[in-house]
C-alpha cells in the first residue's frame, strides 16, 4: 500500500480551525434549552422570598390581600407619582388595556379616565379577596368599564390578541410562575401591544422596599427577552420605579 503523506499547510490549518470555532459557536447560539432542565431552581427560602430562584434571582413572596390598606396609602401619590406615570403610558379614549395584578385598582382606576367610556380596563388579580374589593370601589365609584378579572398563577385569562396594552406595577417580582404569566400576557396582546413593567429599582439602596420585592432594568430585560417582545424604552422619570416599556414583536421575529 502506498501511504501518502500529507503536510497541511500553516494557513489550511487556520482556516480549519476557524470553520471549527464558528461552527461551535453558532450551534452554541442557536442551540434550544434542554427540555430536561428545569425552568426554575429550588432552593432555600431568604424570608422574602418564595424557595424558588428564575433567572439569577429569587421569587419574592406575594403581598396578600390583608396588605390591601397599603396599595390605597395616602402617601402612595407622592412616594410613585402616579400623575408621572400616567403620561409615559400614552393612553387614547377607546384603548382597551389590562391592570395585570390590579389589587384594590388603585391604578385601574386612574387608566379608566385616560381611556375613556370608549375604553375598557381589565383588571387581574390571582386573589378572589383582591377582585371582590376592587369591584366594590368600581361599582361605589360608577366604573362601569372596569372589568374584574380573575386569573390563574400561570394564565391571566385574557382573550388573545385583545389588549392594546399591559402594565404590572409593582407586581411581576412576585409572579409565582413568571414565565408562564408573561406569555400569557404576550398572547393577549394585540399585534404591536405593548407591556409595561414599573419596578422598584434595585439600583437605588436608599429606596426602602426589601431587595427581592425591587429589579433592575437590566433583569427585567433579561426576562422579557425569552418571549417575543422587543425592548421599547426605559423611563426614569419616577422617584422610586423604574418604567420598562416593551413591544410585542412582529410575526416574523418572533422568537
Amino acid at each position: 500500500m502506498i501511504r501518502i503523506h500529507f503536510k497541511p499547510r500553516p494557513y489550511a490549518v487556520a482556516l480549519v480551525a476557524i470553520a471549527l470555532a464558528c461552527a461551535l459557536a453558532s450551534s452554541t447560539l442557536f442551540a434550544q434549552p434542554d427540555a430536561a432542565t428545569p425552568r426554575y431552581e429550588t432552593i432555600a427560602p431568604s424570608p422574602d422570598g418564595i424557595g424558588r430562584r428564575y433567572m439569577g434571582r429569587e421569587i419574592a413572596g406575594i403581598m396578600g390581600w390583608q396588605g390591601a390598606e397599603w396599595l390605597e396609602r395616602a402617601e402612595r401619590e407622592q412616594e410613585e407619582r402616579t400623575d408621572l406615570l400616567l403620561p409615559e403610558l400614552e393612553l387614547t379614549p377607546g384603548m382597551k388595556v389590562a391592570d395585570i395584578g390590579a389589587g384594590t385598582g388603585y391604578i385601574a382606576r386612574r387608566m379608566v379616565k385616560q381611556v375613556g367610556q370608549a375604553g375598557v380596563v381589565m383588571a387581574v388579580d390571582v386573589q378572589p379577596e383582591m377582585i371582590r374589593m376592587l369591584s366594590a370601589m368600581a361599582k361605589r365609584k360608577k366604573l362601569a368599564n372596569i372589568r374584574p378579572v380573575l386569573s390563574t398563577a400561570t394564565d391571566v385569562r385574557l382573550k388573545p390578541a385583545s389588549i392594546d396594552l399591559a402594565i404590572m406595577v409593582d407586581v411581576y417580582h412576585e409572579l409565582e410562575h413568571p414565565y408562564e404569566l408573561l406569555a400569557s400576557i404576550v398572547r393577549a396582546l394585540k399585534p404591536d401591544g405593548r407591556v409595561v413593567f414599573v419596578e422598584y429599582k434595585a439600583e437605588d439602596p436608599s429606596i426602602p422596599i426589601k431587595p427581592l420585592h425591587k429589579m433592575s432594568v437590566e433583569q427585567v430585560k433579561r426576562e422579557a427577552a425569552v418571549h417575543p417582545l422587543e425592548f421599547d424604552r426605559a423611563v426614569e422619570t419616577l422617584p422610586w420605579q423604574h418604567i420598562v416599556v416593551f413591544r410585542k414583536a412582529p410575526l416574523a421575529s418572533s422568537r
